[in-house]
């Protein structure tokens, strides 16, 4: 059995006469990982940040959970990036003079309490344990990529948004962060990808094309959600700390 955790009804995004996103109808299932791809200025990250609450359409609806979003104040918006989505970016947005560990614990603070425990947890569930005292100039592109999703994991999200998290990254750290998403999905995590890897896209669940701003094509099938075992994760940390709350 699956249920949609995400749905668009109708969504619209205009900026003047550019029609970003045109009359999109979209949904995602819990647990599901859906690639969302299609040409440059095709509405793809425009349609991610709608998603995350960074954004509001100029028409339509959005449902997370059942709860519509869009009309939501700047206050409740806050709270719903905080509580409900994680957000990787392709550009790594961490602040250059805090450190692996201090980024991480910066999403804590938004959240609630900032937890140096838990931050650690979290960056050695990505392999970056031993470099949680780095600066972000101090990290390889990869190793920034990886503290991003540690940032986005700490809260606890239900879903991960995650625009090109590959895109500037050379294959064996491109490799190593699909691990990690690959690992999410397997504990129930609920996944939506930008990409414009056909590889990567190729991981997911389900493809959704845009194109102009509309949906062109959807393939895939929505999966029946199955949680692998503990011994067959690369990252237990990850699995023994945010599998309980999923």
């Amino acid at each position: 059995m699956t249920e949609s955790i995400v749905q668009a009804i109708h969504l619209c995004r205009f900026y003047g006469e550019l029609r970003a996103l045109d009359e999109v109808d979209f949904h995602v299932e819990r647990g599901e990982w859906v690639a969302v791809m299609g040409p440059s200025g095709s509405g793809k990250t425009t349609l991610l940040n709608i998603l995350g609450g960074l954004d509001r359409p100029t028409s339509g609806a959005l449902l997370v959970e059942g709860k519509e979003i869009t009309g939501l104040s700047a206050a409740d918006l806050a709270r719903f990036r905080r509580e409900t989505v994680g957000l990787v970016f392709q550009q790594f947005h961490l602040v250059p003079y805090l450190t692996a560990l201090e980024n991480v614990m910066l999403a804590q603070y938004f959240h609630s309490m900032a937890d140096e425990a838990e931050a650690q947890v979290a960056l050695e569930a990505v392999g970056l344990g031993e470099r949680q005292d780095h600066l972000p100039a101090q990290l390889s592109g990869g190793e920034q990529q990886r503290v991003c999703i540690a940032r986005a994991l700490i809260n606890q999200p239900r879903i991960i948004l995650a625009d090109e998290p590959t895109g500037n990254l050379d294959s064996a750290n491109e490799e190593i962060v699909l691990d990690i998403l690959e690992s999410l999905r397997a504990l129930g995590h609920t996944l939506v990808v930008v990409t414009h890897d056909a590889s990567v896209g190729g991981l997911a669940d389900r493809i959704v094309t845009l194109d102009h701003g509309r949906v062109v094509r959807a393939e895939g099938t929505v999966p029946t959600l199955k949680l692998d075992s503990p011994s067959e994760s690369r990252y237990p940390p990850l699995r023994s700390t945010i599998a309980q709350r999923v």
